[in-house]
């Protein structure tokens, strides 16, 4: 989240006369992230989060939108896009497509223990059953094509090993890709950025999960590795801590076991999690776009994940 195009009360108000929300109370704009303009907003009747989207063209919201509405009638704690009085869930503001949705209690927790690990696993196995039957279709839009035209405009960037190091796992990827086993994984919409401030805890209780804009069609695999490897890596060495990464994958597994296709991609399919925010941290970094609030994230990070994953083994635990 972050605020590139600025709302003011001025401007809020008229359009918050189209919703059944009562009168204005409270708007603050958000600081964290770097892909739309995000503000909290208090009324007379509930607290709400308003999202003004930069990137995403009007006609892909629906997409989005629809999804927080499915997972959020199938019980997953999510953000509900809420309707104006004439039934729409996506409007117009200061020039941008606008959504307002529910705000979920709960604040994120940026140093997650083993608990913590064991609720988002077992959470993220219920939100793929749960859009499995989610009629939309919309392709990861950060997914390998977006990897494979990105690499050229990131490489000026690297240094000599790092550029190395990037050819050489798009090509790992392109390959794997291609390969039967890959073609057999189970998809469905995924979160595709299930990070640690994209779940809210309240307390010890998970309070729900945020931030689906970077939603799309994908493998369950790749929404599990994009997990597993911020919540249970040790960020100074992007190494996995064990015991988190146990608690996610047991739970996880205890809901939905993998097939045989699933246990046999997951070492490349940790390495392609960390290529794709290697890469759109690269570009972020590298190709910013100006903001009013925006800090990038610093891509290194990812780098040492990728690194990690090609040097260690990962065994997954058998089904409970």
């Amino acid at each position: 989240m972050a605020v590139f195009t600025p709302v003011s009360r001025a401007q809020l108000e008229p359009w918050l006369d189209r919703y059944d929300c009562g009168r204005l109370l409270a708007l603050e704009g958000i600081p964290s992230g770097i892909e739309n303009s995000n503000f909290f907003v208090d009324t007379e009747r509930g607290r709400y989060v308003l999202t003004l989207f930069e990137r995403l063209a009007f006609e892909q919201l629906p997409y989005y939108l629809g999804l927080m509405k499915h997972l959020a009638a199938r019980g997953v704690p999510c953000p509900d896009p809420i309707a104006n009085r004439d039934g729409a869930t996506l409007g117009r503001l200061n020039d941008k497509p606008a959504a307002l949705v529910t705000r979920l209690s709960g604040r994120s927790d940026m140093h997650p223990q083993a608990p913590h690990c064991a609720a988002v696993g077992g959470l993220l196995a219920r939100m793929h059953l749960a859009a499995a039957d989610y009629p939309g279709r919309l392709p990861n839009q950060r997914g390998l094509p977006w990897w494979v035209e990105t690499t050229p405009r990131v490489l000026p960037f690297l240094r000599p090993d790092a550029a190395a190091l990037l050819r050489d796992e798009i090509a790992v990827q392109q390959r794997f890709a291609a390969q039967p086993d890959h073609a057999a994984l189970p998809a469905s919409a995924v979160h595709a950025d299930l990070f640690r401030d994209n779940v809210l805890f309240d307390g010890t209780r998970l309070g729900g999960v945020i931030d689906f804009y970077f939603a799309g069609h994908d493998t369950w695999l790749f929404d599990l590795a994009v997990t597993c490897n911020d919540w249970c890596i040790d960020d100074a060495t992007g190494a996995f801590v064990p015991e988190r990464l146990d608690a996610m994958l047991g739970a996880y597994l205890a809901v939905r076991p993998l097939a045989p296709a699933e246990r046999r991609a997951w070492p490349l399919m940790l390495r392609a999690a960390a290529l794709r925010f290697w890469l759109s941290r690269l570009f972020d970094y590298h190709l910013p776009r100006p903001a009013e609030m925006v800090t990038p994230k610093d891509p290194d990070h990812f780098e040492r994940i990728l690194r990690a994953r090609r040097n260690e083994r990962h065994v997954l635990p058998a089904a409970a």
